[in-house]
C-alpha cells in the first residue's frame, strides 16, 4: 500500500473525524437492511424473517438434529412465504423476549415463543392475533399422589423464569405452602422432576403433556384454567403485526392451520 505524505495526513484530518462521528452513530443505529418483498416491511437480513425464541420448548421450538422445528416455526414459516422471506431463528434467553429488549434492538423481526399475551408485555411490543389455548398444568412423577396446590404443601415445586407459570405459582405459593424454584429453562424444570429435585413443576398445558407423552414415569395430574392465549410479538408500532395476521387467518381458512395443529398434537384443535 503506497504511503501518504504529510500534507495528505493533515488534509484528510476533518474528514476523518467526521468519519468517526459517523461510524459511532452507525454502532447504535436502529436500521435494518432489507425489506420483506412487495410489502415493503424493513427487515433486520435482508431476504430473512428473523425470529427470537427460547429453546427448548417443545413442541412449539425445539432442537431437532441441526434444525429448529416445532409449531410455532411451521406457523411462522407460513408467514416467511407470504412475504418472500426464509425464517431464521435466533435462540435467546426469554426475558429478553418478554421485555421487548430483543425486538427493540433489531435481534430479530418477531418473537415466537409459545408466548401467552398479556397486559404487561402489551407494553413492551405489540402481539398479532391470538393463536393459541392454553391453561397451566401440574406435571409429578407417576403415582406422586399430587393433584392440587393443596397438595403442594410443604414441597418444592418448579416454575421457568418469566413464565406466567412462573406468575401463577408465586400468586398462589403463600396460601398453598409450598416452595418455588427457578429454573432458567423448560427442560431444567422438567428434568427437576424427574430426578427429584423437585416435587412438582407447574408450566403451560402444551409442553407438559407432550413431556408426559415421551417420559412414561411422569404424569400431569390437572389443569388450573388461566384462560391463557399466545401470539407472536412484534416491535411496538410494525406492520409486521397486521401481515402475521392476515398469514394465520389465511392458514386457518384454507385447513393448513389444523394440519399443522394435528402434526405436533396429534388432534385438531378444538372448534370454538
Amino acid at each position: 500500500m503506497a504511503r501518504r505524505t504529510s500534507n495528505q495526513v493533515f488534509a484528510l484530518l476533518p474528514a476523518l473525524g467526521l468519519a468517526v462521528v459517523a461510524a459511532a452513530g452507525c454502532a447504535t443505529s436502529t436500521q435494518t437492511t432489507g425489506t420483506a418483498g412487495d410489502s415493503g416491511i424493513a427487515v433486520v437480513e435482508s431476504g430473512k424473517l428473523t425470529t427470537c425464541t427460547h429453546l427448548p420448548y417443545e413442541p412449539f421450538q425445539f432442537r431437532e438434529g441441526d434444525k429448529t422445528v416445532g409449531f410455532d416455526v411451521d406457523l411462522v414459516d407460513l408467514v416467511a412465504k407470504d412475504l418472500g422471506l426464509t425464517q431464521t431463528i435466533v435462540d435467546t434467553p426469554f426475558e429478553g423476549i418478554q421485555s421487548g429488549e430483543d425486538l427493540n434492538t433489531n435481534k430479530c423481526d418477531l418473537a415466537a415463543a409459545g408466548m401467552t399475551i398479556t397486559d404487561a408485555r402489551k407494553q413492551n411490543f405489540d402481539f398479532s392475533d391470538p393463536y393459541f389455548d392454553a391453561e397451566q398444568a401440574l406435571l409429578v412423577k407417576k403415582g406422586a399422589g399430587i393433584k392440587s396446590l393443596a397438595d403442594l404443601k410443604g414441597k418444592k415445586v418448579g416454575g421457568q423464569a418469566s413464565t406466567t407459570g412462573k406468575d401463577y405459582l408465586d400468586a398462589n405459593a403463600a396460601a398453598n405452602g409450598y416452595t418455588v424454584i427457578e429454573f432458567e429453562d423448560l427442560a431444567l424444570e422438567l428434568t427437576a422432576v424427574q430426578t427429584g429435585q423437585v416435587d412438582a413443576a407447574i408450566n403451560d398445558n402444551g409442553v407438559l403433556y407432550d413431556y408426559a407423552k415421551k417420559n412414561a414415569d411422569t404424569e400431569v395430574t390437572t389443569e388450573f384454567p388461566t384462560g391463557e392465549k399466545y401470539g407472536i410479538g412484534v416491535k411496538k408500532g410494525s406492520p409486521l403485526a397486521a401481515k402475521i395476521n392476515e398469514s394465520l387467518k389465511k392458514a386457518k381458512d384454507s385447513g393448513e392451520y389444523d394440519k399443522i395443529y394435528e402434526k405436533w398434537f396429534g388432534k385438531k384443535p378444538a372448534s370454538k
